[in-house]
């Protein structure tokens, strides 16, 4: 077994570029191995280091940022640590919030949900019922600013992305992409198949926090 994986079969550790550091756990997306994730990234806010300026959870990763005077090594040797630390706290169980989003399906909000019911060979208001329904889980933020890759959607509602982009999506708006659904939380250009619109406003720069979702 080798040194980076010597704490868990699936954890490997990386450097990423020269002030940063990269935490892997597993190579699938799965909810096992995002519990992982919000553990450890659970235990990084609790600790409170003050080398570390930033860190980034994805769906099988976290990316740890950290000053010039800190080195690599020492990063290193933290983050087995802080996994070791993870791994037998109670903060394993993910501590996440339920956010109900209201969404205008169809019409102008949504000009791709009778494509996408078309394409599953559904009505567009059996779309609108199994997106409605399910319950999501945000595995991360990116792409811009509050943008949520949510995991969670039904398989039967699984639709490629266009095969060219708008050049201007409107803010709130809700798609799907493959077998994720995200929002807009911003005017963007984008090539997710859009169903629906949320008036919520997704993000905030003078809210604490800006996001209305985070990962987890």
């Amino acid at each position: 077994m080798s040194e980076d994986n010597k704490h868990l079969s699936i954890f490997r550790v990386h450097p990423y570029g020269d002030g940063a550091i990269h935490v892997q756990f597993g190579q699938n997306i799965s909810e096992e191995s995002f519990a992982q994730v919000q553990s450890f990234s659970l235990q990084i806010q609790k600790v409170n280091d003050p080398r570390i300026i930033d860190f980034l959870p994805a769906y099988h990763s976290v990316t740890l940022f950290y000053g010039p005077r800190t080195t690599y090594k020492e990063m290193y040797d933290w983050v087995h640590a802080l996994n070791d630390q993870a791994q037998s706290s109670a903060s394993v169980a993910r501590a996440g919030r339920l956010v109900e989003i209201p969404v205008c399906y169809g019409g102008e909000y949504g000009p791709d949900l009778n494509f996408v019911a078309e394409y599953h060979s559904l009505s567009p208001e059996e779309v609108v019922k199994r997106h409605s329904e399910a319950e999501y889980l945000v595995y991360m933020i990116g792409f811009m600013p509050g943008f949520p890759f949510m995991g969670g959607l039904d398989s039967s509602l699984a639709t490629p992305r266009l095969s060219k982009p708008r050049t201007l999506v409107p803010k709130g708006s809700v798609g799907i992409a493959g077998q994720q659904t995200g929002l807009y939380p911003l005017d963007s250009p984008g090539g997710w198949q859009l169903i629906g619109r949320t008036p919520i406003k997704m993000f905030d720069a003078r809210r604490n926090p800006p996001t209305v979702l985070r990962s987890g």
